[in-house]
Protein backbone atom coordinates (compact mmCIF):
# COMPACT_ATOMS: atom_id res chain seq x y z
CA UNK A 1 0.00 0.00 0.00
CA UNK A 2 1.41 3.37 -0.97
CA UNK A 3 2.45 5.87 1.69
CA UNK A 4 0.15 8.46 0.09
CA UNK A 5 -2.87 6.20 0.59
CA UNK A 6 -1.90 5.44 4.19
CA UNK A 7 -1.57 9.15 4.92
CA UNK A 8 -5.22 9.67 3.99
CA UNK A 9 -6.25 7.62 7.02
CA UNK A 10 -5.51 7.94 10.71
CA UNK A 11 -5.19 4.78 12.86
CA UNK A 12 -6.77 4.85 16.31
CA UNK A 13 -5.34 2.27 18.70
CA UNK A 14 -6.05 1.33 22.28
CA UNK A 15 -4.25 -1.46 24.15
CA UNK A 16 -5.26 -3.81 26.92
CA UNK A 17 -2.14 -5.14 28.65
CA UNK A 18 -2.44 -8.04 31.09
CA UNK A 19 0.38 -8.44 33.62
CA UNK A 20 0.75 -11.57 35.73
CA UNK A 21 1.65 -10.47 39.25
CA UNK A 22 4.61 -12.09 41.00
CA UNK A 23 2.78 -13.20 44.13
CA UNK A 24 3.54 -16.54 45.74
CA UNK A 25 -0.10 -17.61 45.90
CA UNK A 26 -3.09 -17.19 43.61
CA UNK A 27 -5.60 -14.37 43.60
CA UNK A 28 -8.24 -16.11 45.74
CA UNK A 29 -6.62 -19.31 47.01
CA UNK A 30 -3.39 -20.36 48.79
CA UNK A 31 -2.24 -22.50 45.86
CA UNK A 32 1.12 -21.70 44.23
CA UNK A 33 1.15 -19.12 41.43
CA UNK A 34 4.63 -20.15 40.24
CA UNK A 35 5.26 -20.58 36.53
CA UNK A 36 6.65 -23.74 35.00
CA UNK A 37 5.14 -26.64 36.95
CA UNK A 38 3.99 -29.85 35.34
CA UNK A 39 0.42 -29.50 33.97
CA UNK A 40 -2.30 -29.48 36.62
CA UNK A 41 0.09 -29.60 39.60
CA UNK A 42 -0.66 -26.06 40.86
CA UNK A 43 -4.39 -26.53 41.32
CA UNK A 44 -6.77 -26.67 44.25
CA UNK A 45 -10.55 -26.88 44.79
CA UNK A 46 -10.94 -23.08 44.79
CA UNK A 47 -9.16 -22.44 41.48
CA UNK A 48 -10.98 -25.42 39.95
CA UNK A 49 -14.36 -24.03 41.03
CA UNK A 50 -15.48 -26.97 43.15
CA UNK A 51 -18.92 -26.49 44.74
CA UNK A 52 -18.88 -25.11 48.27
CA UNK A 53 -15.47 -23.40 48.02
CA UNK A 54 -15.11 -19.71 48.86
CA UNK A 55 -12.51 -17.28 47.51
CA UNK A 56 -10.30 -15.17 49.83
CA UNK A 57 -8.70 -12.05 48.34
CA UNK A 58 -4.88 -12.01 48.13
CA UNK A 59 -3.80 -8.79 49.86
CA UNK A 60 -0.48 -8.78 48.00
CA UNK A 61 -2.39 -8.58 44.71
CA UNK A 62 -4.08 -5.41 45.95
CA UNK A 63 -0.78 -3.91 47.13
CA UNK A 64 0.90 -4.62 43.79
CA UNK A 65 -2.03 -3.11 41.88
CA UNK A 66 -1.89 0.03 44.00
CA UNK A 67 1.86 0.25 43.36
CA UNK A 68 1.19 0.23 39.61
CA UNK A 69 -1.65 2.72 39.94
CA UNK A 70 0.49 5.22 41.84
CA UNK A 71 3.43 4.78 39.44
CA UNK A 72 1.15 5.60 36.49
CA UNK A 73 -0.48 8.65 38.16
CA UNK A 74 -3.89 7.00 38.55
CA UNK A 75 -6.71 8.06 40.80
CA UNK A 76 -7.15 5.37 43.43
CA UNK A 77 -10.71 4.45 44.34
CA UNK A 78 -11.25 4.39 48.12
CA UNK A 79 -13.72 1.55 47.54
CA UNK A 80 -13.81 -0.91 44.66
CA UNK A 81 -15.70 -4.11 43.90
CA UNK A 82 -14.83 -7.53 42.49
CA UNK A 83 -17.32 -8.78 39.89
CA UNK A 84 -18.13 -11.98 38.08
CA UNK A 85 -17.52 -11.95 34.33
CA UNK A 86 -19.46 -14.84 32.77
CA UNK A 87 -18.34 -16.72 29.72
CA UNK A 88 -18.14 -20.40 28.96
CA UNK A 89 -14.90 -21.88 27.77
CA UNK A 90 -13.16 -25.15 28.72
CA UNK A 91 -10.20 -23.42 30.41
CA UNK A 92 -12.54 -21.51 32.79
CA UNK A 93 -13.82 -24.20 35.17
CA UNK A 94 -16.13 -21.95 37.24
CA UNK A 95 -17.95 -20.64 34.17
CA UNK A 96 -17.02 -17.10 35.20
CA UNK A 97 -13.90 -15.06 35.86
CA UNK A 98 -13.52 -12.92 38.97
CA UNK A 99 -12.60 -9.47 37.69
CA UNK A 100 -13.64 -5.82 38.09
CA UNK A 101 -16.14 -3.96 35.96
CA UNK A 102 -17.82 -0.65 36.77
CA UNK A 103 -15.88 -0.01 39.99
CA UNK A 104 -12.18 -0.63 39.24
CA UNK A 105 -9.45 0.17 41.76
CA UNK A 106 -7.37 2.55 39.56
CA UNK A 107 -8.57 5.05 36.93
CA UNK A 108 -7.52 8.14 34.94
CA UNK A 109 -3.75 7.71 34.82
CA UNK A 110 -1.09 8.11 32.14
CA UNK A 111 2.35 7.06 30.99
CA UNK A 112 4.73 8.89 28.69
CA UNK A 113 6.54 7.39 25.72
CA UNK A 114 9.51 8.82 23.86
CA UNK A 115 8.90 9.04 20.11
CA UNK A 116 11.88 8.84 17.79
CA UNK A 117 12.87 12.26 16.41
CA UNK A 118 12.45 13.16 12.78
CA UNK A 119 15.80 13.89 11.17
CA UNK A 120 18.10 15.69 13.59
CA UNK A 121 15.28 16.87 15.85
CA UNK A 122 14.81 16.13 19.52
CA UNK A 123 12.80 13.12 20.75
CA UNK A 124 9.14 13.93 21.37
CA UNK A 125 7.42 12.93 24.61
CA UNK A 126 3.84 11.76 24.12
CA UNK A 127 1.41 11.16 26.96
CA UNK A 128 -0.84 8.09 26.68
CA UNK A 129 -3.89 8.06 28.92
CA UNK A 130 -4.78 5.05 31.05
CA UNK A 131 -8.51 4.52 31.37
CA UNK A 132 -8.30 1.98 34.17
CA UNK A 133 -6.21 -0.64 35.90
CA UNK A 134 -8.19 -3.46 37.42
CA UNK A 135 -7.54 -6.77 39.14
CA UNK A 136 -8.67 -10.16 37.92
CA UNK A 137 -7.78 -13.83 37.94
CA UNK A 138 -6.30 -15.66 34.97
CA UNK A 139 -7.93 -18.54 33.13
CA UNK A 140 -6.32 -21.88 32.37
CA UNK A 141 -4.57 -22.83 29.16
CA UNK A 142 -5.88 -24.90 26.26
CA UNK A 143 -3.20 -27.02 24.58
CA UNK A 144 -4.05 -27.77 20.97
CA UNK A 145 -0.75 -29.34 19.88
CA UNK A 146 -0.17 -32.04 22.52
CA UNK A 147 -2.59 -34.65 21.19
CA UNK A 148 -3.60 -35.40 17.58
CA UNK A 149 -7.28 -35.82 18.43
CA UNK A 150 -8.02 -33.80 21.56
CA UNK A 151 -7.50 -30.38 23.11
CA UNK A 152 -5.84 -30.79 26.51
CA UNK A 153 -6.34 -28.44 29.45
CA UNK A 154 -3.77 -27.19 31.95
CA UNK A 155 -5.37 -25.44 34.92
CA UNK A 156 -2.11 -24.33 36.59
CA UNK A 157 -2.75 -20.77 35.48
CA UNK A 158 -6.34 -20.70 36.80
CA UNK A 159 -6.60 -18.10 39.52
CA UNK A 160 -3.15 -16.55 38.99
CA UNK A 161 -3.47 -12.82 39.83
CA UNK A 162 -3.47 -10.34 36.96
CA UNK A 163 -3.82 -6.64 36.44
CA UNK A 164 -5.33 -5.38 33.21
CA UNK A 165 -4.11 -1.96 32.07
CA UNK A 166 -6.51 -0.38 29.59
CA UNK A 167 -5.22 2.59 27.61
CA UNK A 168 -7.17 5.43 26.12
CA UNK A 169 -7.36 5.31 22.27
CA UNK A 170 -4.42 7.74 22.13
CA UNK A 171 -2.00 5.67 20.03
CA UNK A 172 -1.73 6.62 16.37
CA UNK A 173 0.69 4.09 14.90
CA UNK A 174 1.94 0.57 15.35
CA UNK A 175 5.31 2.00 16.45
CA UNK A 176 3.67 4.01 19.22
CA UNK A 177 1.91 0.85 20.39
CA UNK A 178 5.25 -0.99 20.45
CA UNK A 179 6.82 1.78 22.55
CA UNK A 180 3.84 1.87 24.91
CA UNK A 181 3.99 -1.87 25.64
CA UNK A 182 7.73 -1.57 26.24
CA UNK A 183 7.06 1.29 28.68
CA UNK A 184 4.48 -0.78 30.59
CA UNK A 185 6.97 -3.65 30.79
CA UNK A 186 9.68 -1.31 32.05
CA UNK A 187 7.41 0.07 34.78
CA UNK A 188 6.19 -3.30 36.09
CA UNK A 189 9.78 -4.60 36.17
CA UNK A 190 10.99 -1.48 38.01
CA UNK A 191 8.20 -1.99 40.54
CA UNK A 192 9.06 -5.68 40.94
CA UNK A 193 5.46 -6.80 40.41
CA UNK A 194 5.83 -8.70 37.10
CA UNK A 195 8.76 -10.12 35.14
CA UNK A 196 7.29 -8.81 31.85
CA UNK A 197 8.07 -11.98 29.89
CA UNK A 198 5.79 -11.99 26.83
CA UNK A 199 7.08 -15.35 25.59
CA UNK A 200 5.98 -17.06 28.83
CA UNK A 201 2.69 -15.17 28.89
CA UNK A 202 3.30 -13.17 32.05
CA UNK A 203 2.73 -10.02 29.97
CA UNK A 204 0.06 -10.22 27.27
CA UNK A 205 -1.41 -7.60 25.02
CA UNK A 206 -4.67 -7.21 23.09
CA UNK A 207 -5.05 -4.35 20.62
CA UNK A 208 -8.21 -2.50 19.57
CA UNK A 209 -7.59 -1.04 16.13
CA UNK A 210 -9.66 1.18 13.86
CA UNK A 211 -8.95 3.67 11.09
CA UNK A 212 -10.72 6.85 10.01
CA UNK A 213 -10.20 9.46 7.31
CA UNK A 214 -7.85 12.16 8.55
CA UNK A 215 -9.79 15.06 10.03
CA UNK A 216 -12.80 12.93 10.94
CA UNK A 217 -13.69 13.05 14.64
CA UNK A 218 -15.83 9.91 14.87
CA UNK A 219 -13.99 6.65 15.40
CA UNK A 220 -14.15 3.91 12.80
CA UNK A 221 -15.28 0.34 13.47
CA UNK A 222 -12.70 -1.39 15.63
CA UNK A 223 -11.36 -4.92 15.68
CA UNK A 224 -9.58 -6.61 18.57
CA UNK A 225 -6.32 -8.47 17.92
CA UNK A 226 -5.16 -11.29 20.21
CA UNK A 227 -2.28 -13.77 20.34
CA UNK A 228 0.62 -11.30 20.07
CA UNK A 229 3.46 -12.88 22.02
CA UNK A 230 6.33 -10.45 21.43
CA UNK A 231 6.90 -6.72 21.09
CA UNK A 232 7.71 -7.08 17.41
CA UNK A 233 4.54 -9.09 16.84
CA UNK A 234 2.50 -6.34 18.50
CA UNK A 235 3.90 -3.91 15.94
CA UNK A 236 3.56 -6.30 12.99
CA UNK A 237 -0.01 -7.32 13.83
CA UNK A 238 -1.20 -3.73 14.16
CA UNK A 239 0.57 -2.69 10.95
CA UNK A 240 -1.15 -5.53 9.10
CA UNK A 241 -4.57 -4.74 10.58
CA UNK A 242 -4.28 -1.03 9.73
CA UNK A 243 -3.43 -1.89 6.12
CA UNK A 244 -6.24 -4.48 5.96
CA UNK A 245 -8.88 -2.02 7.18
CA UNK A 246 -7.70 0.73 4.83
CA UNK A 247 -7.89 -1.71 1.90
CA UNK A 248 -11.48 -2.61 2.84
CA UNK A 249 -12.54 1.04 3.04
CA UNK A 250 -10.85 1.87 -0.25
CA UNK A 251 -12.75 -1.01 -1.86
CA UNK A 252 -16.04 0.35 -0.55
CA UNK A 253 -16.47 -2.47 1.96
CA UNK A 254 -17.23 -2.22 5.67
CA UNK A 255 -14.95 -3.19 8.55
CA UNK A 256 -16.65 -5.83 10.71
CA UNK A 257 -16.36 -5.54 14.49
CA UNK A 258 -14.77 -8.81 15.54
CA UNK A 259 -11.94 -10.43 17.45
CA UNK A 260 -9.03 -11.55 15.26
CA UNK A 261 -6.00 -13.73 15.93
CA UNK A 262 -2.48 -12.81 14.85
CA UNK A 263 -0.87 -15.62 12.86
CA UNK A 264 2.88 -15.03 13.21
CA UNK A 265 3.74 -17.73 10.66
CA UNK A 266 1.56 -16.23 7.90
CA UNK A 267 2.12 -12.66 9.16
CA UNK A 268 -1.59 -11.84 9.07
CA UNK A 269 -4.65 -11.50 11.29
CA UNK A 270 -7.58 -13.88 10.81
CA UNK A 271 -11.11 -13.95 12.23
CA UNK A 272 -11.65 -15.65 15.60
CA UNK A 273 -15.16 -14.69 16.77
CA UNK A 274 -17.56 -11.76 16.88
CA UNK A 275 -16.55 -9.08 19.36
CA UNK A 276 -18.37 -9.32 22.69
CA UNK A 277 -19.94 -6.33 24.41
CA UNK A 278 -20.02 -5.79 28.17
CA UNK A 279 -23.62 -7.02 28.45
CA UNK A 280 -22.62 -10.34 26.93
CA UNK A 281 -20.63 -11.15 30.05
CA UNK A 282 -23.52 -10.49 32.50
CA UNK A 283 -21.30 -8.76 35.05
CA UNK A 284 -22.51 -8.51 38.64
CA UNK A 285 -20.71 -8.02 42.00
CA UNK A 286 -19.27 -11.26 43.37
CA UNK A 287 -21.40 -12.11 46.42
CA UNK A 288 -18.56 -14.12 48.00
CA UNK A 289 -16.15 -11.17 48.22
CA UNK A 290 -16.42 -8.00 50.27
CA UNK A 291 -15.68 -4.54 48.86
CA UNK A 292 -12.02 -3.48 48.75
CA UNK A 293 -11.36 -0.42 50.93
CA UNK A 294 -8.11 1.53 50.53
CA UNK A 295 -7.15 4.07 53.20
CA UNK A 296 -4.94 7.11 52.81
CA UNK A 297 -2.52 5.60 55.34
CA UNK A 298 -2.12 2.51 53.16
CA UNK A 299 -1.54 4.65 50.08
CA UNK A 300 1.06 6.77 51.89
CA UNK A 301 2.93 3.63 52.93
CA UNK A 302 2.96 2.22 49.38
CA UNK A 303 3.86 5.59 47.88
CA UNK A 304 6.84 5.94 50.24
CA UNK A 305 8.14 2.52 49.19
CA UNK A 306 8.03 3.19 45.43
CA UNK A 307 11.43 3.09 43.71
CA UNK A 308 12.79 6.01 41.74
CA UNK A 309 11.17 5.55 38.34
CA UNK A 310 13.14 5.50 35.06
CA UNK A 311 12.19 9.02 33.92
CA UNK A 312 13.31 10.51 37.24
CA UNK A 313 16.53 8.51 37.19
CA UNK A 314 17.26 9.50 33.61
CA UNK A 315 16.90 13.20 34.40
CA UNK A 316 19.09 12.85 37.51
CA UNK A 317 21.87 11.11 35.58
CA UNK A 318 21.90 13.92 33.07
CA UNK A 319 21.74 16.73 35.64
CA UNK A 320 23.97 15.34 38.41
CA UNK A 321 26.48 13.32 36.39
CA UNK A 322 26.39 15.21 33.09
CA UNK A 323 25.68 12.03 31.12
CA UNK A 324 24.39 12.38 27.55
CA UNK A 325 20.70 11.63 27.04
CA UNK A 326 21.58 8.44 25.17
CA UNK A 327 23.71 7.08 28.03
CA UNK A 328 21.09 8.00 30.62
CA UNK A 329 18.37 6.26 28.60
CA UNK A 330 20.35 3.04 28.15
CA UNK A 331 21.42 2.88 31.80
CA UNK A 332 17.90 3.36 33.15
CA UNK A 333 16.12 0.97 30.78
CA UNK A 334 16.38 -1.83 33.35
CA UNK A 335 16.30 -1.21 37.09
CA UNK A 336 18.98 -3.83 37.74
CA UNK A 337 21.41 -2.16 35.32
CA UNK A 338 20.75 1.28 36.82
CA UNK A 339 21.32 -0.10 40.34
CA UNK A 340 24.55 -1.75 39.17
CA UNK A 341 25.79 1.49 37.55
CA UNK A 342 25.11 3.53 40.68
CA UNK A 343 26.77 0.97 42.96
CA UNK A 344 29.88 0.90 40.76
CA UNK A 345 30.00 4.71 40.58
CA UNK A 346 29.64 5.01 44.36
CA UNK A 347 32.51 2.55 44.84
CA UNK A 348 34.64 4.53 42.38
CA UNK A 349 33.93 7.80 44.21
CA UNK A 350 35.19 6.18 47.42
CA UNK A 351 38.42 5.15 45.67
CA UNK A 352 39.11 8.53 44.11
CA UNK A 353 37.98 10.63 47.07
CA UNK A 354 36.82 13.41 44.75
CA UNK A 355 38.05 14.72 41.43
CA UNK A 356 36.00 15.12 38.28
CA UNK A 357 32.83 13.22 39.18
CA UNK A 358 31.35 13.74 35.72
CA UNK A 359 34.38 12.20 34.02
CA UNK A 360 34.20 9.30 36.43
CA UNK A 361 30.48 8.81 35.74
CA UNK A 362 31.14 8.79 32.00
CA UNK A 363 33.96 6.26 32.43
CA UNK A 364 31.70 3.89 34.39
CA UNK A 365 28.88 4.44 31.89
CA UNK A 366 31.13 3.50 28.98
CA UNK A 367 32.14 0.17 30.54
CA UNK A 368 28.56 -0.68 31.59
CA UNK A 369 27.10 0.13 28.17
CA UNK A 370 29.74 -1.86 26.28
CA UNK A 371 31.24 -4.75 28.24
CA UNK A 372 28.61 -5.25 30.94
CA UNK A 373 25.52 -5.09 28.72
CA UNK A 374 27.19 -7.25 26.08
CA UNK A 375 27.86 -10.03 28.60
CA UNK A 376 24.39 -9.75 30.12
CA UNK A 377 22.81 -10.13 26.67
CA UNK A 378 25.11 -12.96 25.57
CA UNK A 379 24.59 -14.98 28.75
CA UNK A 380 20.96 -14.04 29.39
CA UNK A 381 21.78 -12.72 32.86
CA UNK A 382 20.34 -10.05 35.12
CA UNK A 383 22.84 -7.50 36.41
CA UNK A 384 22.71 -9.04 39.89
CA UNK A 385 24.10 -12.31 38.50
CA UNK A 386 27.09 -10.79 36.66
CA UNK A 387 30.35 -12.39 37.94
CA UNK A 388 31.93 -8.92 38.11
CA UNK A 389 30.32 -7.12 41.04
CA UNK A 390 30.10 -3.28 41.13
CA UNK A 391 33.03 -2.96 43.56
CA UNK A 392 35.39 -4.83 41.24
CA UNK A 393 34.13 -2.96 38.18
CA UNK A 394 34.98 0.28 40.01
CA UNK A 395 38.51 -1.08 40.51
CA UNK A 396 38.85 -1.69 36.78
CA UNK A 397 37.63 1.81 35.91
CA UNK A 398 40.01 3.28 38.51
CA UNK A 399 42.98 1.56 36.84
CA UNK A 400 41.89 2.99 33.49
CA UNK A 401 41.41 6.52 34.82
CA UNK A 402 44.86 6.37 36.44
CA UNK A 403 46.35 5.24 33.10
CA UNK A 404 47.59 2.06 34.74
CA UNK A 405 45.99 0.03 31.96
CA UNK A 406 45.24 0.85 28.34
CA UNK A 407 41.80 0.73 26.74
CA UNK A 408 42.67 -2.63 25.20
CA UNK A 409 44.06 -3.79 28.52
CA UNK A 410 40.81 -2.79 30.23
CA UNK A 411 38.83 -5.01 27.83
CA UNK A 412 41.21 -7.92 28.42
CA UNK A 413 40.99 -7.37 32.17
CA UNK A 414 37.19 -7.35 32.16
CA UNK A 415 37.14 -10.63 30.21
CA UNK A 416 39.52 -12.15 32.76
CA UNK A 417 37.43 -10.89 35.70
CA UNK A 418 34.45 -12.86 34.41
CA UNK A 419 36.34 -16.08 35.21
CA UNK A 420 38.59 -14.89 38.06
CA UNK A 421 37.10 -13.43 41.24
CA UNK A 422 40.30 -11.78 42.49
CA UNK A 423 40.81 -8.01 42.68
CA UNK A 424 41.36 -6.38 39.27
CA UNK A 425 44.75 -5.03 40.35
CA UNK A 426 45.96 -8.56 41.12
CA UNK A 427 44.66 -9.99 37.85
CA UNK A 428 46.17 -7.14 35.84
CA UNK A 429 49.56 -7.66 37.51
CA UNK A 430 49.54 -11.42 36.95
CA UNK A 431 48.52 -11.02 33.29
CA UNK A 432 51.08 -8.28 32.63
CA UNK A 433 48.34 -5.77 31.76
CA UNK A 434 49.60 -2.89 33.92
CA UNK A 435 51.12 -0.13 31.82
CA UNK A 436 54.81 0.62 32.26
CA UNK A 437 55.30 4.35 32.87
CA UNK A 438 59.05 4.21 33.59
CA UNK A 439 60.94 6.26 31.02
CA UNK A 440 64.20 4.62 32.11
CA UNK A 441 62.86 1.18 31.26
CA UNK A 442 61.31 2.25 27.95
CA UNK A 443 64.22 4.40 26.68
CA UNK A 444 66.52 1.54 25.54
CA UNK A 445 63.67 -0.13 23.61
CA UNK A 446 62.86 3.19 21.89
CA UNK A 447 66.55 3.59 20.91
CA UNK A 448 66.63 0.03 19.59
CA UNK A 449 63.53 0.54 17.42
CA UNK A 450 64.85 3.81 15.93
CA UNK A 451 68.25 2.26 15.22
CA UNK A 452 66.63 -0.69 13.48
CA UNK A 453 64.44 1.42 11.18
CA UNK A 454 66.66 4.08 9.55
CA UNK A 455 64.43 4.37 6.47
CA UNK A 456 61.37 5.31 8.55
CA UNK A 457 63.51 7.69 10.65
CA UNK A 458 64.57 9.50 7.48
CA UNK A 459 60.93 9.72 6.35
CA UNK A 460 60.02 11.37 9.66
CA UNK A 461 62.90 13.84 9.40
CA UNK A 462 61.79 14.77 5.89
CA UNK A 463 58.34 15.73 7.19
CA UNK A 464 56.31 12.50 7.15
CA UNK A 465 55.47 12.70 10.86
CA UNK A 466 52.62 10.18 10.60
CA UNK A 467 55.25 7.44 10.55
CA UNK A 468 55.50 7.84 14.32
CA UNK A 469 52.54 5.44 14.57
CA UNK A 470 54.75 2.75 13.04
CA UNK A 471 57.43 3.37 15.67
CA UNK A 472 54.87 3.21 18.51
CA UNK A 473 53.64 -0.16 17.27
CA UNK A 474 57.19 -1.50 17.07
CA UNK A 475 57.96 -0.39 20.65
CA UNK A 476 54.74 -1.86 22.00
CA UNK A 477 55.53 -5.22 20.39
CA UNK A 478 59.19 -5.23 21.43
CA UNK A 479 58.66 -4.41 25.12
CA UNK A 480 57.80 -7.21 27.53
CA UNK A 481 54.76 -5.81 29.26
CA UNK A 482 52.26 -3.02 28.53
CA UNK A 483 54.01 0.30 27.92
CA UNK A 484 52.07 3.52 28.37
CA UNK A 485 51.48 4.52 24.72
CA UNK A 486 51.44 8.23 25.57
CA UNK A 487 54.87 7.94 27.21
CA UNK A 488 56.14 5.93 24.25
CA UNK A 489 54.96 8.66 21.87
CA UNK A 490 56.63 11.38 23.96
CA UNK A 491 59.97 9.55 24.10
CA UNK A 492 59.92 8.91 20.36
CA UNK A 493 59.11 12.54 19.56
CA UNK A 494 61.89 13.78 21.85
CA UNK A 495 64.53 11.53 20.27
CA UNK A 496 63.36 12.18 16.68
CA UNK A 497 63.31 15.93 17.20
CA UNK A 498 66.73 15.74 18.75
CA UNK A 499 67.93 13.94 15.61
CA UNK A 500 66.32 16.62 13.45
CA UNK A 501 68.14 19.35 15.35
Amino acid sequence: MTRRLENRYEPVIGLEVHCQLQTRSKAFSPDSAAFGGEPNTHVDPISLGHPGTLPVLNRQMVAYTLRMGLATHCRIAPRSVMARKHYFYPDLPKGYQISQFDQPICTDGFVEIMLEPEGDGEPVVKRIGITRIHMEEDAGKSLHDQDPYHTLLDYNRCGVPLIEIVSEPDLRSAREAYLYVQKIRQIVRYLGICDGNMEEGSLRCDANVSVRPRGQQAFGTKTEIKNMNSFRNVERAIEFEIARQIALLEAGEAVVQETRLWDANRMETRPMRSKEEAHDYRYFPDPDLVDIVVTEAELDEIRAALPEMPEQRRRRYMEDYGLPAYDAGVLTEERGVADYFEAALSALFKRTGGGDTRAQAKAVSNVVMTDVLRVLNERGLDAEALPVDPERLAGLVFLRLEDQISSTGAQDLFAAMLEDDRAPEVIARDRNLLQVSDAGALGPVVDQVLAGNPKQVQQYLEGKESVIGYFIGQVMRSFEGSPDPRLVRRLLQEKLEAARS
